[in-house]
């Protein structure tokens, strides 16, 4: 994929999460997010400094222009942005970053992007619902609200990844 169409498809995934989070609150339970699949998949070639000052730019809009709690995306977001590099080189191999090559769930199979984004969301959505319930919710409900943010994020998200992950041979 080309840098501006990348680039295009974020800026519009982006509004995509404006819409979830303002609109499509379906239940206490779940929180939809793009957030994670967006910064997994910000190409190899943008380092880990420029990752992090993407995801906090990324998170403080969301935060500014849906949900009311200033920095809350932001605080979730950086983390993830920070492990990138880890996470795809643990799952997906270094020689990605050898070629300087980006991921595609064509290149690397399925299970291991799967993989990939599922560590991303994890570890997004722990900081997210331990933050946003700041020692006032039971964990019970917290563990609740982690099982079920992740698996609808993660269903959404495995959508959207073929959007700013595509196949390069195409």
């Amino acid at each position: 994929m080309k840098r501006g169409e990348f680039w295009i498809a974020y800026i519009l995934l982006l509004v995509a999460q404006l819409l979830l989070s303002n609109y499509f609150h379906v239940t206490p339970y779940i929180f939809l997010t793009l957030l994670p699949v967006m910064v997994l998949s910000i190409p190899i070639r943008v380092g880990t400094v420029g990752a992090m000052l993407i995801a906090a730019i990324t998170g403080l809009t969301i935060d500014f222009l849906s949900e009311g709690v200033l920095g809350l995306n932001a605080l979730a977001l950086i983390p993830v942005a920070f492990a990138r590099n880890s996470i795809i080189g643990l799952v997906l191999g270094r020689e990605l970053f050898a070629r300087r090559e980006d991921f595609s769930v064509e290149r690397c199979g399925f299970g291991k992007v799967a993989t990939a984004l599922f560590l991303s969301l994890l570890l997004f959505l722990v900081i997210y619902i331990w933050a946003d319930g700041a020692g006032t919710r039971p964990l019970w409900f917290n563990g609740l609200r982690l099982a079920a943010s992740l698996g609808a994020s993660f269903a959404v998200s495995l959508l959207t990844l073929g959007v700013l992950a595509p196949d390069p041979r195409k």
